[in-house]
């Protein structure tokens, strides 16, 4: 029988509900129900228990009991009447055992022999009632704060019923020396804790309650700990039991995801030092072993009309060629030697037009469908990959951020994928003197920093370096670095984990790919004669340089002759160099490893960061056509596609290039298709995990059209299924001649949104009783609500004879997104005749007779342009995705190209 893995809830954000879904869903079979939970939870503890069971999980341990022991007889009274009433809930729990603490209370006094014979009343009134006290001693306990300590005395008071909570940072924290566990006896380990946590000379309360990790990601020596503890023979729960303010942020199913793959990690390393019987149990359900890794294979980058021919100008300039032309995809291959880059220009939902970006990794694996295996055992999603016939069959896996990595076997067969592409007729004939990759560096939020560090370490099987952290210009870097053991395959993470505005140019999560070289000095020289932006390094550093490390001349000298950063430890030498950066965010390093030097020059990142930065800065001064560059975020409203589901509309969108999608939640009119999104939660269920594949994000919702005869109660649910869409924005009309009537009730549904983090957007079509833009701006300023906006719809504003120069006027924070589409130049005469323009017949921005850029231009900038686009006629002759691509392509051509 394996081990049971169990996780706290307080190791997870939301409520109880969320919590034990979260838990169920990343696989755990047990949890220890936090005693705060359970009092903010609407649920009893007979339902909660029912909850637990019907999701798979046992409650393994109730916690915590505070201050019990080595009290005065009337303290001991009141306690004892406490842990009765404790052990009520317990029993309705179905809660086998109680975690009692050492005493942090001024009540109680140094007394072993007194802990020890009120502990043991204690666990005679548990046994009694079938229940059992693990004694868990805090770090910071007033008399008991060392697992020895905490033994003495349950061995004193000698009771079936009491036995330990061992908990890994409690031990590891003080660090005490855990071998002696091995005494203890199994029986007498009533629970186990595990967390891991970086070294911090700080209090230990609050080290304890902020900063504690996921095994494998901090300091302390988790697999020795864990190895101590299951000699003693225990088999009880292998617990989680983290305090991090970041992962009680961060939605509870990737937390629990994350908790479940540093326990299966940590268990594995654990099982390869473990006695028989354990090793067997550690395999928990067969983890395949993670396959060697053979190197990389290719990195993808994500590039458009914009972005792509920077990037390839300056692979050219490394000596790269473009080898080949994929038969089916609109995609690039680049190589030079075994480096080798894919340039892949297909619409991509996730990345800010002008933007290249890593979008895949490729490693060789010994066994792929192995590799896979293991990835479906730690929750990563396989990822679905179209081919045409006769194309090489590629296994993926997405990384947390979204990253693609392929699982490419190694030797012969790892070169199949080579066939899908077209020779160009273009040879790599090595000019810039690289051979091949040597990493890839990649940027994460501080929010997904730890769960890419878990994906790479746990699912490839690299191993992780301790976190460094760098003084950067714009602030704290935090670094690591995983390879696997070959140092074959490197990987680097980075966060900046207290940023805060953008008051520099903004460089979003940058991105380098480094190549190797044998000579970096010679390569640099190649890559400056074939016209390389090579990124030039101030001579200050070369200074500095020379003071520190005293290298000799002609070497100093040709170092900052071609801006070589420089690096050595005890172990070799480490030249490096960088190209400028290219589609805002990604850039190319070449390195030299001279002899085993393992590290990435760490210390020389903030002078690579402000040459970076230096560089921007004048490429925007220089730059006229990168300044006055207008491209802009785009979201698909629905009624451009109303013809699709939801999940239908957010894939039309991923695929067209959009960033956002407006979902319509509500029916208009009863001709037209309804998605219940409120109150149909597979039809939720199936658009969340589509908007989660695609990283396609919701703009707004609609429609919450308040008649006279509408309550805004009435939409409870609706901003309810909004804020769970993760929607920003919801779209209002008001179709009420009662101006006090409908200002009151536009006022009232600003208040129902905000707490959801919602703003109201008033809309006004010519046809109803709030006409035109003078009505709206009256509305909003008698509501006086701080989440209210205002929508220009295009069409509505121009039919309404809306004034531009009113709209100039108008506060900029009333403005969050804004409908754009084209319309024919006559003004029907009739409301039916607006209705049916509006509903059926809307042009592509450039088509019509709107002053289109007029008006956008009077708005605000930044703003997302919503395209609200619905043509019957065309929609029935295309479709309604081929319909969506359409409106984003003659968008973009009229508006991010002309307007200035």
């Amino acid at each position: 029988m394996d081990y049971r893995l169990s996780i706290a809830t307080v190791c997870l954000s939301g409520t109880l509900e969320d919590k034990l879904s979260a838990a169920a869903a990343a696989r755990f079979q047990g949890v220890e129900l936090f005693a705060s939970d359970l009092v903010a939870s609407p649920w009893s503890p007979r339902r909660v228990r029912q909850e637990c069971a019907r999701r798979g999980l046992t409650i393994d341990l109730y916690q915590p009991f505070r201050d019990f022991e080595a009290v005065a007889p009337d303290v001991l009274a009141a306690n004892l009447r406490r842990a009765e009433r404790t052990f009520d809930i317990l029993e309705q729990l179905g809660a086998g055992t109680l975690l009692v603490c050492s005493s942090v209370s001024p009540d109680a006094v140094d007394d072993d022999d007194l802990a020890a014979e009120q502990l043991h009343a204690l666990a005679g009134k548990a046994q009694e009632r079938g229940l059992r006290i693990a004694y868990e001693p805090l770090a910071w306990g007033r008399f008991v704060n060392t697992y020895a300590h905490a033994w003495r005395i349950v061995r004193r008071a000698d009771h079936p019923a009491l036995g330990l909570c061992l908990d890994s940072f409690h031990v590891l924290s003080r660090r005490d020396d855990p071998a002696a566990i091995r005494v203890i006896p199994g029986a007498k380990v009533f629970h186990l804790q595990l967390a891991d946590a970086p070294r911090l000379n700080m209090d230990v309360v609050e080290w304890s309650r902020h900063h504690r990790l996921f095994p494998g990601l901090g300091s302390f020596d988790l697999t020795g700990f864990l190895g101590h503890v299951l000699a003693t023979g225990y088999d009880g729960p292998l617990s989680l039991e983290v305090f991090n303010d970041v992962y009680r942020q961060a939605d509870p199913r990737y937390a629990a995801i994350d908790g479940m793959r540093s326990l299966l990690a940590l268990l594995e390393a654990a099982g390869a030092g473990a006695a028989p019987v354990a090793r067997e149990r550690l395999r928990l359900g067969g983890l395949p072993p993670a396959p060697a890794l053979g190197g990389h294979v290719f990195t993808e980058v994500a590039v458009d009309a914009v972005s792509g021919p920077v990037v390839a100008r300056t692979l050219t300039a490394l000596g790269f060629a473009h080898t080949g032309q994929h038969r089916s995809k609109p995609v690039q291959l680049w190589e030079q030697g075994k480096a080798r880059l894919l340039l892949n220009y297909a619409p991509q939902r996730t990345v800010t037009p002008g933007t290249a970006t890593v979008c895949a990794i490729a490693v060789e694996s010994a066994d792929p469908p192995a590799s896979t295996r293991r990835a479906e055992r730690l929750l990563a999603p396989v990822l679905p990959r179209l081919r045409q016939p006769g194309e090489a069959e590629l296994t993926s896996v997405a990384a947390p951020d979204g990253t693609a990595v392929f699982l490419v076997r190694t030797g012969a067969e790892s070169e199949n994928w080579l066939q899908d592409f077209d020779p160009t007729g273009d040879v790599a004939e090595g000019a810039g003197r690289l051979s091949d990759t040597d990493h890839v560096s990649l940027t994460d939020s501080v929010d997904d920093f730890d769960e890419s560090t878990l994906f790479y370490r746990a699912v490839l099987g690299l191993h992780a370096s301790r976190t460094t952290e760098i003084a950067a210009p714009f602030g704290l870097i935090r670094s690591r670095a995983t390879a696997d053991p070959s140092g074959r395959v490197r990987i680097t993470l980075s966060t900046a984990p207290l940023r805060r505005g953008g008051w520099a140019p903004a460089i979003p999560s940058p991105q380098h790919v480094a190549f190797t070289t044998d000579d970096a000095i010679a390569s640099a020289e190649a890559v400056r004669a074939l016209g390389a932006p090579v990124l030039r390094i101030p001579d200050n550093y070369y200074a500095d340089l020379d003071a520190r490390l005293d290298l000799p001349g002609d070497l100093l000298a040709r170092l900052r002759e071609h801006s070589i950063l420089y690096d050595r430890d005890e172990h070799g030498e480490y030249l490096h160099f960088y190209t400028e950066m290219l589609g805002s965010r990604v850039f190319f390093a070449v390195v030299q490893r001279v002899e085993a030097y393992a590290g990435y020059g760490e210390s020389s990142a903030p002078v690579r960061m402000a040459a970076h930065r230096e560089r921007r800065l004048i490429a925007l001064r220089d730059g006229p056509a990168q300044r006055d560059d207008k491209r802009h975020e785009y979201s698909l409203a629905h009624l451009t596609a109303l013809s699709l589901s939801p999940p239908e509309l957010v894939e039309a969108a991923a695929d067209g290039g959009y960033r956002y999608v407006g979902l319509r939640l509500t029916r208009v009119t009863p001709q037209e298709p309804h998605y219940p999104l409120a109150t149909d939660p597979a039809l939720m269920r199936a658009t969340k995990v589509r908007l989660a594949a695609t990283g396609i994000e919701v703009l707004d919702v609609e429609l919450a059209r308040i008649s006279p005869d509408e309550d805004p109660k009435d939409f409870v649910r609706f901003l309810e299924a909004g804020a769970e869409l993760g929607a920003r924005h919801v779209i209002t009309q008001l179709p009420d001649p009662d101006r006090a009537r409908k200002t009151d009730r536009f006022a009232r549904l600003c208040e129902l949104a905000r707490p959801l983090g919602l703003t109201v957007d008033l809309e006004f079509p010519s046809w109803t009783e709030t006409p035109d833009l003078r009505e709206a701006v009256r509305v909003l300023r008698g509501a006086d609500q701080p989440n209210a906006g205002i929508l220009v719809d295009l069409l509505h504003f121009a039919r309404s004879g809306s004034s531009v120069a009113d709209l100039r006027q108008l506060p900029a924070d009333w403005f969050h997104f804004v409908h754009v589409c084209d319309a024919p130049p006559g003004v029907p005469a009739t409301n039916e005749g607006l209705i049916h323009t509006a509903r059926f017949e809307r042009l592509f921005p450039g088509e019509g007779g709107i002053d289109v850029h007029g008006i956008l231009a009077a708005l605000p900038p930044g703003l997302p342009y919503a395209l609200e686009i619905p043509r019957a006629t065309l929609v029935a002759q295309v479709g309604g995705k081929e319909h969506a691509r359409m409106s984003i392509a003659a968008a973009r051509e009229h508006l991010d190209r002309s307007t200035t």
